[in-house]
């Protein structure tokens, strides 16, 4: 079982550690200071967004990044999972699919009325273990960027 617990300021080191993991796997590129300086503000409690960390509050094995929207079709408060990641070497364990369960169900019992994520075409497994927790693909819509 694994435990999953809001991340606060005195998370900063481990958590900028993780986070330069999830990016050097997923080819994001961005410096130590620009990840900081994104990272603080949702661990001094900004609203629009948390992070929580996987695992023992000594040597956390993961995160689980949210940022909050407002969603007239589902009803109000809405959240886009950013990021989530689990250490390579304790993956499969079923660690990042139960906290992220975890999670999806607090957010719930907090009134938010729908959770999004994005996940790449060619990834069957990842997409698989999303499926497994509820999420279900709105083949009508097609997500959208556009960097500012």
């Amino acid at each position: 079982m694994s435990s999953l617990r809001l991340a606060t300021p005195d998370d900063l080191d481990r958590l900028t550690t993780l986070v330069a993991g999830f990016h050097a796997e997923n080819g994001i590129e961005q410096d130590d200071a620009t990840r900081r300086g994104a990272l603080q503000p949702l661990l001094d409690g900004s609203p629009h967004g948390a992070i929580w960390m996987i695992g023992p509050r000594t040597a956390p094995v993961g995160y689980i990044a949210v940022s909050f929207g407002w969603s007239i079709e589902f009803g109000g408060l809405d959240a886009f999972l950013d990021e989530i990641f689990v250490r390579e070497r304790v993956r499969s364990r079923g660690m990042g699919s139960e906290a992220l369960a975890s999670l999806v169900r607090a957010l719930a019992d907090q009134g938010v009325g729908a959770m999004h994520l994005e996940v790449g075409a060619d990834q069957d497994r990842t997409r698989r273990l999303y499926e497994r927790i509820g999420f279900r693909s709105r083949n009508r819509y097609h997500l959208m960027t556009r960097v500012m």
